[in-house]
């Protein structure tokens, strides 16, 4: 679980404690223009600006650990609520929806156009148009879940993580899949929604695939 008190957490983000909140409150919407605004301006960077892009990206996010690549277009909602790992690699078109706290671990990596989502908003449509604060006044609200992904993942393309979600080390998620539920350390996942396939084992080694491997093998 997250804590509140971590350096790169802005003590006044009170959406992050799993409550209801409105997300048109003008703090946090300060917050994500700010972060959308930087989104369009590393988006539009070319590959090879490196210095420029490793500015804003930096700007962006709340961490992120050294050796990252994060392939442009990507989209954060907030930026400052997320946290990446060393050497993690992202792909195009990825979008996180951080109004909860999204950690990626080391090693991990992202495929294109992969979806972290942890807003929730209530499932009784009344009350997901408009609820009433302690003055009775109508008041638009949702909460959050966050996101943790454990270190040396692989996400295939077009995989979705709901809010409320960990994701245990050493996994491979299968192109696809909708992440509802925890995933536990070194299991293959797919599937919608996401389950368990089966363990990651040594059988799983290019050293048993010379027609794939050719010359490479493991260290």
């Amino acid at each position: 679980m997250f804590d509140l008190k971590r350096e790169w957490v802005p003590a006044e983000h009170l959406s992050l404690n799993g409550k209801l909140f409105c997300p048109g409150d003008a703090d946090l919407r300060a917050l994500k223009m700010k972060a959308h605004k930087l989104n369009l301006d590393y988006n539009k960077l070319y590959d090879d600006q490196v210095e420029e892009r490793n500015a804003i990206i930096h700007e962006i996010l709340g961490e992120m650990g050294t050796g990252c690549t994060v392939q442009a277009p990507a989209f954060f909602h907030y930026g400052c609520h997320t946290k990446l790992g060393d050497r993690v690699f992202i792909n195009f078109n990825f979008m996180c929806q951080d109004d909860a706290f999204v950690e990626i671990g080391d090693d991990c990596n992202i495929g294109p156009n992969c979806t972290i989502v942890t807003p929730i908003h209530p499932l009784v449509p009344e009350e997901r148009k408009l609820m009433q604060d302690k003055d009775g006044n109508p008041i638009r609200l949702c909460y959050a879940k966050p996101v943790v992904i454990g270190e040396n993942c692989w996400f295939g393309a077009n995989v979705t993580v709901c809010g409320g979600v960990t994701v245990g080390k050493n996994c491979v998620i299968g192109a696809g899949a909708v992440i509802t539920k925890d995933i536990p350390d070194g299991v293959f996942a797919a599937g919608v929604p996401c389950r368990v396939i089966r363990e990651i084992t040594e059988a799983d080694s290019m050293a048993n695939f010379p027609e794939i491997a050719g010359e490479y093998r493991p260290l």
